[in-house]
């Protein structure tokens, strides 16, 4: 069973609108590798039907649209490779290249689709979720909608385009996000990009439906498939705004936006962990961050300030190759399974890191960490 619907809706005037809808509602709709390898197949597939207008990428029940990679079969691959299934075995005996791998991929198909592709980023949106949101033409929040890059305390650093779409932001911010794997809601992460509309929950089928009523093309209209869903999205984000569902919402980001500017100030990642940990703002939005990043992986932490520098100024197919090899790096050496096994596994919430503080960290170990392990990236074709 792959966990993920493929449902193609019928328009009024004979066009379809196809949803995938990620359907694994216990694991919060974690992406597996089945599920990313039928996605992948069903875009290609209705990339090529001149019937289907637009696609929805959705996720089953209230809780998450995505929150994140399958990372717990990531960990088995890692510390007990016979467990895998034999069809996933048969697949790649490197199960952690493989998902990597295809995940990615699934994320740059999405980041290029030539259709528009709705991502309803409704609930939780962490990790591998935020790779799918960021991929999307037309990017929904709603007033459930919960955005964070949390890498830092499994012992792995903000993947799936991440390096590309955090180094958009403000310096300052992109990396204190990336550090501190801080949680943004609907009005937060429309204000810093990471979204475009804001709706109301409870609007979804009403999204679709409206979608299906709408006109595609006409005998004297070409299709103009971007415009029709930026008509049917502009509605009902004008109805959300009518009812005032975002009014009252706070925008911790943003209106913190200048201290965290002075928090990163600094020349070294050393210096800028130093800052947020020893900072006494009782900011709530803050006080959590620091909490955060004091847990996270001093490994993780030096990874992720070299992955952002070093991507800076990378394609988004640039970036996903380095990320794939980094990802590797981290499964293969890395923090990852300790990680994985202390917040998920065991749930001691006790994991005992390669290095206990920044500064036993070597710098020679991190440099290995960034060298690419393959002779050929599997991610090599992407333009």
């Amino acid at each position: 069973m792959n966990d993920v619907l493929f449902i193609e809706h019928p328009t009024l005037d004979g066009h379809s609108v196809g949803e995938i809808r990620l359907d694994a509602e216990r694991t919060l709709n974690a992406l597996t590798l089945d599920m990313i390898e039928a996605m992948l197949a069903r875009l290609a597939a209705w990339q090529d039907d001149p019937d289907l207008v637009a696609v929805v990428l959705c996720g089953a029940g209230e809780k998450a649209f995505c929150a994140g990679a399958d990372v717990v079969a990531l960990y088995r691959a890692i510390t007990a490779p016979e467990e895998l299934s034999a069809a996933a075995l048969h697949q790649a005996p490197d199960f952690a290249e493989r998902y990597f791998a295809r995940e990615y991929r699934l994320d740059y198909a999405l980041h290029t689709y030539a259709k528009p592709v709705i991502v309803w980023g409704s609930g939780i949106v962490m990790g591998g979720g935020m790779g799918l949101l960021s991929g999307g033409s037309h990017r929904v929040v709603t007033e459930t909608s919960t955005l964070a890059m949390p890498e830092v305390t499994i012992g792995l650093y903000p993947d799936v385009a991440a390096s590309w779409f955090l180094n958009h932001l403000p310096r300052s911010m992109g990396r204190f996000l990336a550090l501190t794997g801080s949680r943004l809601n609907a009005c937060d992460a429309c204000r810093l990009g990471f979204a475009d509309r804001m709706l109301a929950s409870d609007t979804r089928d009403t999204m679709i439906q409206r979608l299906m009523e709408a006109e595609w093309r006409t005998a004297t209209r070409a299709l103009d498939a971007h415009g029709v869903v930026n008509g049917v999205l502009r509605g009902l984000e004008r109805e959300a705004g009518r009812a005032g569902l975002f009014d009252a919402m706070p925008m911790p980001a943003v209106a913190q936006a200048g201290h965290v500017r002075t928090l990163m100030d600094h020349d070294t990642v050393e210096q800028q962990v130093a800052a947020i940990v020893d900072d006494t703002s009782d900011d709530a939005w803050l006080v959590r961050a620091r909490q955060t990043l004091a847990e996270g992986s001093p490994l993780s932490i030096k990874l992720i300030a070299a992955q952002l520098e070093r991507t800076r100024y990378m394609s988004l197919a640039q970036v996903l190759r380095a990320e794939l090899a980094l990802s590797v790096q981290c499964c293969r050496q890395g923090d990852l399974a300790e990680g994985v096994r202390a917040l998920l596994v065991d749930k001691d919430r006790n994991p005992q890191f390669r290095y206990a503080r920044l500064s036993e960290v070597e710098p020679a170990f991190v440099e290995g960490m960034l060298v690419d392990p393959f002779a050929e990236n599997p991610l090599a074709d992407l333009v």
